[in-house]
C-alpha cells in the first residue's frame, strides 16, 4: 500500500533537515519557535482562520479576513504575523503599501477542516488543551507516580470528540469497515448483526454506523457518565432505535456475565491503552464475542520498545500526547499505564494473552496514525 502523502511529506523534511545537521543550540531555536507556532496554529484553527483564508483562496487584507471571520483586528494581526514568520501564511503588499495574506491551496489542503482526514491543523489543539488541563498534575505525577482521573480532561475530550467525528465521517463507514475481512463485515452488517463499540466516548463512531446500517444492532460501552449522556442524547436527536449505550468496566466483563457471547463484532478506536487493566479489558472483549466473531482494535502505529521509534515521524508528539493523557489515566488506581505508544510487539502479545488465535495486523487506508488489529475468536 502506497504511503499517505503527508507522510511523504514528513518523511521528506526529516530527509531535507538531515543533510545539513544543526548543532544543539540551532535545534533548540527550531523547539522555540515551532512550539509557539502550534500554540498560534491552535488559536487560529479553533477560530476558523485556516478555513477563512482557504475558502477566499485569494490574497487578502486584514480587514477583509476579520470580517469573514467575525474576529478582532488586532488579535487577527498579530496572529498573522505569527503565521507569515512561521511560513504558514504568505505576504505580499499591494502598491499603496497594505499588506495582503494568502494560504497556498498546498497548506489548506493539510490546515483547512475540508481537508477530512488528511487534516493536521486540526492536531494543534492538542498539546495546548493538554497543557491547560493537565499540566500542573502530569507534573505532580512525576513526584508522586498517581495516574490522572478522565474528569480532569473535560475540555480535551470535547476536543476529542470533535476529531473522532471529523475522522470517522469521511473514513469510517465509506472505507474501513468495507476494508475489513475482505468487505465480508459490510455485507453482514447490511443483513443485521450485534456490534458494540468499546471505549465509545460520545458515541461518534457507534452512531455512525448505527445510522449506516439500520439492519443491525449498536452497543456503545464506556465508563464516563458525561460523554454516555451526550451519546444517549445525540441517538435520540436523530431518531435512532438501534443503538444503545452502558456504563460498563470492560475489564469487569472477562467474567461470564449478561453480555457473554452477544456480539458478531467488537471495536475499540484507540481505547485499549488508555485502559487501567488493559489485558482485562481485551479478554473481557474476548468474553463478549461469538465463537465465530470478529474484533477490531485500532491502536497508534509504533514500536513497543522506544529504539524502535527514534525515526517515527511524529514520535515526539505522541510521545507528549502519551505522557500528558494517555499514560496518566491509565495510571489510576495502580493501573498498567500502557500509554499510546505500547506498540505493536506488545499489543500483539497481550492480544494473544488475552486469548485470540489469529491476529491480522495491517495498515488503515488514508490513516498514518494507527494499525488494525484483526481477531478473531
Amino acid at each position: 500500500m502506497g504511503e499517505n502523502l503527508i507522510v511523504k511529506r514528513i518523511k521528506r523534511k526529516i530527509m531535507e533537515a538531515a543533510v545539513k545537521p544543526k548543532n544543539f543550540q540551532d535545534k533548540m531555536v527550531d523547539v522555540l519557535n515551532y512550539g509557539s507556532l502550534n500554540l498560534a496554529m491552535g488559536l487560529g484553527y479553533r477560530a476558523g482562520l485556516f478555513d477563512v483564508m482557504d475558502a477566499k483562496n485569494r490574497s487578502c487584507t486584514v480587514d477583509e479576513i476579520c470580517a469573514d471571520a467575525n474576529l478582532n483586528r488586532r488579535y487577527v494581526q498579530e496572529w498573522l504575523g505569527v503565521m507569515v514568520c512561521g511560513g504558514i501564511v504568505e505576504m505580499a503588499r499591494d502598491d499603496d503599501g497594505e499588506p495582503r495574506f494568502l494560504l497556498p491551496k498546498a497548506h489548506g489542503d493539510v490546515l483547512a477542516r475540508r481537508a477530512g482526514s488528511g487534516n493536521l491543523g486540526v492536531y494543534t489543539q492538542e498539546i495546548p488543551l493538554l497543557t491547560a488541563c493537565a499540566m500542573e498534575h502530569v507534573f505532580q505525577g512525576f513526584l508522586t507516580g498517581d495516574g490522572i482521573p478522565y474528569e480532569r480532561y473535560p475540555d480535551f475530550h470535547d476536543f476529542m470528540a470533535q476529531l473522532g467525528d471529523a475522522k470517522h465521517r469521511q473514513v469510517l463507514v465509506d472505507i474501513f469497515l468495507p476494508s475489513v475481512d475482505d468487505g465480508r463485515l459490510v455485507q453482514a452488517m447490511h443483513r443485521g448483526i450485534d456490534v458494540c463499540d468499546l471505549g465509545s466516548a460520545q458515541g461518534v463512531a457507534t452512531i455512525l454506523m448505527a445510522q449506516a446500517f439500520p439492519a443491525s444492532r449498536f452497543t456503545g460501552i464506556d465508563i464516563s457518565d458525561d460523554a454516555l449522556e451526550t451519546a444517549r442524547t445525540d441517538a435520540r436527536e436523530k431518531g435512532l432505535t438501534n443503538v444503545c449505550f452502558e456504563h460498563r468496566d470492560a475489564a469487569e466483563l472477562r467474567h461470564p456475565n449478561d453480555l457473554s457471547g452477544r456480539f458478531d463484532y467488537i471495536t475499540a478506536f484507540d481505547a485499549i491503552h488508555d485502559q487501567t487493566r488493559p489485558l482485562e479489558a481485551l479478554q473481557g472483549i474476548h468474553e463478549i464475542l461469538k465463537n465465530d466473531g470478529a474484533f477490531s482494535m485500532i491502536d497508534i502505529a509504533a514500536e513497543t520498545d522506544i529504539d524502535g521509534n527514534r525515526d517515527h515521524s511524529m514520535g515526539p508528539f505522541l510521545y507528549t500526547v502519551s505522557l500528558m493523557h494517555c499514560m496518566p489515566v491509565g495510571l489510576v488506581d495502580g493501573g498498567a499505564g500502557l500509554g499510546m505508544m505500547w506498540g505493536r510487539q506488545l499489543a500483539e502479545k497481550m492480544l494473544g494473552q488475552a486469548g485470540f488465535g489469529r491476529v491480522t495486523v495491517m495498515e488503515i487506508p488514508n490513516d498514518p496514525f494507527n494499525l488494525h488489529f484483526f481477531c478473531r475468536k
